[in-house]
């Protein structure tokens, strides 16, 4: 299987978030990429490095104003007299409607739901290329691969069309899953991250042409809190074309897995011409976010059941933090999935 990676990639260093309104190191860290290099370099990946596929691809998901804000707003940000060396919000709006102010701290808070995805000089640099490293395995799956995985960082599932959180800017998935709309007229997101992904769910929550399906820690008691219910089914042309499953914190593989028969049983019946795995590595159990109980053995489970939808797919990496088995986690789920599913070279 090829993977696709690019150093630019590294330049974003994030060095903060706030957690239960207490300060911390920011866990989406640059060192989580030498991790799953190695994993994928285990489960006998070829790396390539994507080409710049410009701003079109990302535009196709993303706002203009979004766009533009991530392009400029580090700049505008240090002309402010005593602000953070990062861009962090500070204050939100209570509903989003059609005022969006001038300033940069409004702007930020208009932009960003949360203060997890501080934005530093080489932010939307980074951001870019993980979006293209994602459009490079889509484009290679569009060109006859049967499968391909995108090491995408930082990652993208928390992105909506025009708001940053979680870690997230660009939403890599999302944009993915676009490309290939390209020549496939249905296209399935499978997410199995440990966090509900809200991004992916809202920019295609009225749409009909993209299944959106999320594996997560229930968010009654966990991130992002506000998304991820098993009541939210689309709207519009859309309804239907969602479906959330919780589980229970710490469930294991068997209830995992249990739900993810689930999961594959409704893609089954959309009949996918192409797929997205939004793969997040951090429903581990020992994962420093703790919130699911997933084994190392059970991500081969997890590939292997999801290989055997048997369709062309784009493997896209969301979470997945720093700890030892992090590299065996993503080699095992590569593994499992490469046994069951055709690979071409």
């Amino acid at each position: 299987m090829k993977a696709y990676f690019a150093d630019e990639q590294r330049r974003h260093d994030p060095k903060s978030f706030l957690s239960s309104g207490a300060p911390k190191p920011n866990p989406e860290v640059p060192e989580r990429i030498e991790r799953l290099l190695a994993g994928a370099t285990a489960a006998g990946c070829t790396i390539e490095r994507p080409k710049s596929f410009g701003l079109g691809p990302i535009a196709a998901i993303h706002t203009p104003e979004y766009i533009e804000f991530l392009q400029r707003i580090y700049e505008r940000w240090q002309r402010i007299d005593g602000a953070s060396a990062e861009v962090i919000p500070n204050i939100h709006p209570i509903a989003r409607g059609g005022s969006r102010p001038d300033s940069a701290v409004g702007q930020a808070g208009y932009h960003m739901a949360d203060t997890s995805c501080p934005i530093s000089a080489e932010t939307y640099d980074s951001s870019c290329w993980s979006a293209w490293t994602a459009v490079g395995a889509a484009e290679a799956v569009e060109a006859g691969a049967s499968s391909a995985y995108a090491l995408c960082r930082p990652p993208g599932h928390h992105a909506f069309a025009d708001v940053a959180g979680g870690f997230c800017f660009f939403n890599n998935s999302a944009i993915a899953a676009q490309r290939l709309r390209q020549y496939a007229d249905r296209v399935a997101i499978l997410d199995v991250d440990l966090h509900h992904g809200n991004g992916t769910q809202g920019v295609f929550y009225r749409r009909a042409d993209v299944l959106t399906v999320s594996l997560h820690a229930d968010p009654v008691r966990f991130y992002p809190f506000f998304w991820g219910y098993a009541d939210e089914r689309g709207e519009g042309a859309g309804l239907g074309y969602n479906l959330n499953l919780p589980l229970a914190r710490k469930s294991g593989d068997e209830v995992f897995l249990e739900a993810l028969a689930a999961a594959i049983r409704r893609i089954d019946a959309f009949s996918p011409d192409a797929l997205v795995v939004a793969l997040g590595l951090d429903a581990f159990a020992g994962d420093p976010f703790g919130g699911l109980s997933v084994t190392t053995s059970g991500f081969a489970r997890i590939g292997e059941t999801i290989a055997r939808l048997g369709v062309p797919t784009v493997i896209v990496q969301e979470g997945g933090y720093l700890c030892d088995a992090l590299s065996g986690n993503l080699t095992a789920f590569l593994t499992g999935f490469a046994a069951r599913h055709k690979t071409s070279p």
